[in-house]
């Protein structure tokens, strides 16, 4: 989900700053992010464009892939929502673009590709692939990919199973009401060498745990395991319950979700709540690391304006560092096993570090914001973020940060954007670490 920001006068703007149909963002978090180092980015991918026009395409999550034979021609996967997948080199360049699924009738909802992750060394036609696997929202479907860059058609061939189920729902109908496969990470069991997805639902609180199965012909397909609900009201001290706004009906969503594979955790930001916890296996009890802001503030939904407005001041039950929406995650490891659970705080266009070790209870380390620079726009509204701390050749050979960005610079013309920006791992590290 993407924050639109109200165009109203700046005081009124504070009160009212809100998550489409999310709950409302107090007035602190506008300054936030100021004090916190900026970066900038080094590239930045052609601007994509929601319309008729741009073929309805709507950056949303990306992917860093290493090619370890050749680290400079790496490749960075990026979804594209009814846009599809787009594939860039390190420059930022597009080498491919492949379509979402056409609908199922005319009537239906097209393909809506919303998440994409990674899975190394699948076994997959007498061969080790490595795969992109991608939530299709409009299908509610995973739709898989192998990767080989030296493919004179493309790096990425589409390998689903064609008799791939719906995933959330039962009927073509059920599809329609787009209640569907929303959020995704990826997970290889470092025991059993079986990879899953873990795969949340739009508008509500369900994550479901996916294995990915490799089908004769060299497809891949995928069984349900099993499904967590997260909670949907909270419990408030003096013993007062709270639930997020949104419009009637909706629950608040997980999108953003990671799995550091050196223990199983799975990390994932539910929007308008906070950052959680669990393992990834969807066994044992969540922990809510951090709480977004706005967390325990009272609002309710104005279906005329479409937005979410406070009815009550801030009883300051909220964090610190996150503003909702709570958006990408991405897991930035380090040699000696230390590292970072980075997230996007959409609201107000920052980053958050947590401490990777639950020993430390993932404690709050660092943030930072993706400012412009004078040849590349930086990074608002950010929805999707991918980190790699490996070498990528000549261009970044400290490893690579690419963060969606919401708010592109317009077209001359005057259409709205969105995009990619590309900044150079040791940058950030050298700003956090100061």
């Amino acid at each position: 989900m993407t924050v639109r920001r109200s165009a109203l006068p700046a005081a009124a703007a504070l009160l009212l700053c809100t998550t489409l149909a999310g709950s409302a963002i107090p007035a602190q978090a506008a300054t936030a992010g100021d004090s916190l180092p900026a970066v900038t980015a080094r590239a930045e991918t052609a601007p994509l464009h929601d319309d008729d026009q741009g073929g309805n395409a709507d950056a949303d999550d990306p992917a860093i892939w290493r090619n370890a034979a050749a680290p400079d021609r790496s490749l960075v996967i990026a979804t594209a929502k009814e846009g599809g997948l787009r594939v860039y080199d390190l420059d930022a360049r597009q080498v491919q673009s492949l379509p979402a699924p056409a609908p199922a009738a005319p009537d239906d909802a097209p393909g809506r590709f919303n998440n994409v992750d990674l899975v190394h060394g699948t076994a997959l036609a007498g061969a080790r692939s490595d795969l992109a696997v991608v939530s299709d929202r409009g299908h509610d479907r995973l739709r898989v990919y192998r990767i080989d860059r030296d493919n004179p058609a493309g790096p990425l061939t589409d390998v689903t199973d064609p008799q791939a189920a719906p995933i959330f729902s039962t009927s073509q109908e059920e599809i329609n009401e787009q209640d569907t496969a929303y959020g995704l990470a990826t997970w290889t069991d470092p025991a059993t060498r079986r990879s899953y997805a873990l795969v949340s639902r739009n508008n509500r609180t369900t994550v479901a745990l996916l294995e990915l199965v490799a089908r004769t012909g060299g497809t891949v397909g995928y069984r349900t395991v099993r499904t967590l609900d997260l909670p949907a009201a909270f419990r408030l001290p003096g013993g007062t319950s709270w639930t997020p706004c949104g419009e009637p009906g909706e629950l608040p969503q997980v999108e953003g979700m990671v799995v550091d594979p050196a223990n199983g955790i799975l990390y994932a930001g539910q929007e308008d709540v906070g950052l959680w916890r669990l393992r990834a296996d969807l066994t044992g009890t969540p922990v809510l690391i951090d709480k977004v802001r706005e967390y325990g503030v009272p609002a309710a939904y104005d279906e005329e304006s479409d937005e979410c407005a406070p009815t009550a001041p801030d009883p300051g039950h909220g964090g610190e560092h996150l503003t909702a929406d709570v958006e990408g995650l991405t897991l930035l490891t380090e040699a000696d096993g230390d590292g970072y659970v980075l997230t996007s705080s959409q609201g107000d266009d920052t980053f958050a570090l947590y401490d990777r070790e639950t020993a430390d209870d993932n404690e709050y380390e660092a943030g930072f914001r993706v400012a412009a620079s004078a040849l590349v726009d930086g990074s608002e509204e950010c929805d999707g973020a991918a980190v790699l701390n490996a070498p990528l050749g000549r261009r970044y050979p400290q490893g690579l940060l690419v963060v969606q960005d919401g708010e592109d610079t317009p077209s001359a013309d005057g259409r709205d954007a969105t995009g990619f920006k590309f900044v150079d791992l040791a940058q950030v590290m050298d700003a956090v670490e100061d």
